[in-house]
């Protein structure tokens, strides 16, 4: 990244026009997030109804978001709806790019979006796995090309993955994680590439874990999900397995645990090799959760989940009127 690049580029809490390309889930969540924040947001996807579906979504989105708070002047009428890529991008100062997790499209289009941006503004990706190393490849200026990546949905979950690629300059890492921090998220800048990042790699053992089980007959969809909900994810929302570990040791800490329990880490407890996703596997897993949400609409599912992580954030005093009592 050259010296007047970066001599040009707005300063993170300047910026007031985010470009979303891509729409859907994440992609629009992002755009949900970033209006309530007070920016104006220009989207593009090239779904013919992507207009119609990403205003759904912010729409929905909104009482969660007016529960959080909003930043002055935040309103859903700061979304445009951009007709081609280049018109999203024109007159952006960041871009958040959230097209479906597939490494040559990935490729190409943020080879076309580093074409069509401003040479100043960098580009980030919600990719949920690949290393920005495997995407910048076919972009001509990659220096500004990273990794930005949520947790769904991101108008809710603060955190934010941020890793560059091994052609990425250093100061666009700095730049947007700075930038996300000001947007209002908890962000983990990442020293070193690995596929998946952090927290989806500890979701993913968890979750391979659970299909061995389902596979084997040895827990329900509705034991797993409740083996979580009522035990360790009620800790896990305070503190994360480390020091939720470290507890365990009472006053030796984790040092005592690890002498005390060091040698289960031999026993059988866990199976990191996913099972094969036969039919029946299939089906089950499928039909245990068409179970647990009881008649429940995935809108409906939506608004519950959103209700609860409100609560929970409030509860814990990471929002106003929170735990700590303020």
């Amino acid at each position: 990244m050259t010296d007047d690049v970066r001599d040009v580029r707005p300063a993170p809490e300047h910026v007031r026009r985010v470009a979303c390309v891509g729409a859907g889930v994440i992609g629009g969540g992002w755009a949900a997030h970033f209006l309530a924040r007070g920016y104006d947001v220009t989207a593009w996807d090239p779904a013919p109804d992507a207009a119609e579906r990403l205003r759904r979504l912010v729409d929905a989105a909104w009482p969660a978001l007016e529960q959080l708070g909003l930043a002055e002047g935040a309103s859903p009428e700061g979304l445009t709806v951009a007709a081609t890529l280049e018109e999203a991008v024109a007159d952006a100062e960041f871009v958040q790019e959230s097209a479906p997790e597939k490494l040559d499209l990935k490729r190409g289009l943020l080879a076309r979006l580093d074409a069509a941006t401003p040479a100043e503004v960098v580009i980030a990706s919600s990719t949920s796995g690949y290393p920005m190393t495997d995407l910048q490849t076919e972009a001509a200026t990659p220096g500004r090309l990273l990794v930005g990546h949520p947790f769904n949905p991101p108008y809710l979950i603060p955190l934010v993955e941020v890793v560059g690629g091994e052609r990425t300059a250093p100061d666009a890492v700095r730049w947007a994680a700075r930038f996300y921090e000001i947007a209002g998220k908890s962000v983990i800048t990442m020293d070193r590439e690995v596929p998946g990042f952090i927290a989806n790699r500890l979701q993913e053992a968890l979750w391979r874990e659970a299909l061995h089980m389902v596979a084997n007959g040895e827990a329900t969809v509705a034991d797993i999900d409740r083996s979580i909900t009522e035990g360790p994810g009620l800790r896990w929302a305070l503190m994360g397995p480390m020091l939720t570990f470290a507890l365990a040791g009472g006053e030796g800490g984790m040092a005592h645990m690890l002498d005390h329990f060091g040698p289960s880490l031999k026993s059988p407890w866990t199976r990191l090799q996913a099972p094969e996703l036969d039919k029946e596997l299939y089906d089950a897993v499928v039909s245990g959760c068409d179970d647990a949400a009881a008649g429940r609409t995935v809108a409906d599912l939506v608004a519950e989940r959103d209700r609860g992580v409100i609560a929970v954030l409030r509860a814990t005093g990471r929002l106003p009127g929170g735990g700590d009592g303020s």
